[in-house]
């Protein structure tokens, strides 16, 4: 998409950019220059960057592996199960 602006106009993004961009109202967004190159990129929420932390974990990956690995092979358990082995590991690290 091409616009041509004029002179003391501010740039609006289309909302159909916007939405392949995953970017929604009250969304914060980072702005970056190199040259003359913008670059709009949605700033993560605190919570998105402690997954994405998590995510890099190989302690968490091996979970999620192996729950996957387990799902294919048709195994399931309760929810509570699940949460209450899971708590008794975190006990477990913390020493309690």
């Amino acid at each position: 998409m091409t616009v041509t602006l004029k002179p003391k106009s501010e740039i609006t993004v289309p909302k159909s950019i916007l939405r392949k961009a995953g970017i929604k109202a009250g969304d914060k967004i980072e702005f970056s220059v190199s040259g003359r190159v913008i670059k709009i990129v949605p700033k993560p929420s605190p919570d998105e960057l402690q997954d994405e932390r998590e995510l890099l974990d190989p302690k968490v990956r091996a979970a999620i592996r192996e729950g996957y690995e387990e799902f294919v092979a048709g195994k399931t358990r309760p929810i509570e199960e699940f949460f209450a082995q899971r708590a008794s590991k975190v006990l477990k690290r913390r020493g309690a």
